[in-house]
């Protein structure tokens, strides 16, 4: 029987299986596999994780987005597998021991989508609509612009999600437009959120192909890592880090290149979306991923002295 040449390791939801599929077709092609072998050769190991397995409350609660990441960083540090696909926004500001982030293919749409049956747009919402989320970040972004907003715990994959609203649970709900245009369900959105007000996640919209620290510098590594979107996100995860980011605070991060320059912005907000601290900077684009993350760590930094402990109490 034909040993694989490498193995992935994903998550079972539809989101998660039609990412890593995209990256097992991109790693095969890069390691030169004919496609008709590249399930053979390069296979899908799915991992069921704890944050999967808890639908009920919100990640804070329960230990935070590693819960999303620790059994399948478990099967790369033992050999059962040889490379994880995350969404970066999952991934926690600092590695496990032995293992890094090999590689940051090109990112999709970063924009928070505006869902609705009955509304157009987010500002269309009735007074005291049902507003769909387990994001403390949206939670607080959405609060911001409009307090008199209910706020109702909403968790459970994107057809879990779309089907509560169809269903009536809420009158509008926030997701990712990147997963939704991986799952070809772009017709759902009303509206892309505009990134000023909502800014979003760190590291929303990428992926990260992680391995053990020994495999950073292979060949497919380098094929598949997008330098642009790697500097992005390594400011915007410096800026994570500043601000502890984690489940438990409400923080926003985005960065992007024009004109030669890479360009932050980062903010902290507080749970109930009164209190909001933002900051931007921007440095030279021909620098590497450890000024990035600098850039991240000081506008973090500038924001965190400001703006205090704004996490969430349990």
């Amino acid at each position: 029987m034909t040993q694989p040449l490498l193995r992935i390791g994903t998550r079972r939801s539809r989101l998660a299986l039609a990412q890593s599929g995209m990256m097992q077709r991109a790693i095969g092609r890069a390691l030169g596999v004919p496609d008709a072998e590249v399930e053979t050769l390069v296979p899908l190991v799915e991992i069921v994780t704890t944050g999967d397995r808890i639908q009920d409350r919100r990640l804070l609660e329960v230990g935070g987005k590693a819960l999303f990441t620790k059994e399948i960083e478990e099967a790369l540090l033992d050999g059962r597998i040889d490379v994880a696909v995350h969404s970066m926004k999952d991934v926690p500001a600092e590695q496990p021991p032995g293992l890094a982030i090999a590689a940051v293919p090109e990112r999709e749409d970063p924009r928070d989508a505006f869902i609705s049956d009955h509304y157009a747009t987010f500002a269309d919402l009735p007074q005291g609509a049902r507003f769909g989320t387990a994001s403390l970040r949206r939670q607080a972004q959405a609060l911001a612009l409009r307090p008199d907003l209910n706020i109702e715990m909403l968790r459970g994959n994107v057809d879990t999600r779309l089907k509560r609203l169809r269903d009536g649970d809420f009158d509008a709900i926030l997701l990712a437009c990147s997963g939704l245009n991986r799952l070809g369900l772009g017709e759902v959105i009303r509206q892309r959120l505009p990134l000023d007000a909502f800014l979003p996640a760190p590291g929303q919209g990428a992926l990260a192909l992680q391995t053990r620290e020994g495999d950073v510098d292979s060949a497919w590594t380098r094929a598949l890592n997008h330098a642009p979107t790697a500097l992005a996100v390594a400011a915007e995860r410096g800026a994570m880090a500043a601000l502890e980011g984690s489940c438990r605070t409400a923080i926003g991060a985005y960065a992007h290149i024009t004109d030669g320059r890479l360009h932050l912005s980062t903010e902290l907000l507080s749970p109930d979306g009164l209190g909001r601290w933002t900051r931007s900077g921007d440095i030279a684009a021909d620098t590497d991923a450890a000024d990035a993350r600098t850039l991240g760590l000081d506008l973090g930094g500038q924001v965190q002295t400001v703006a205090g402990d704004q996490k969430i109490a349990l």
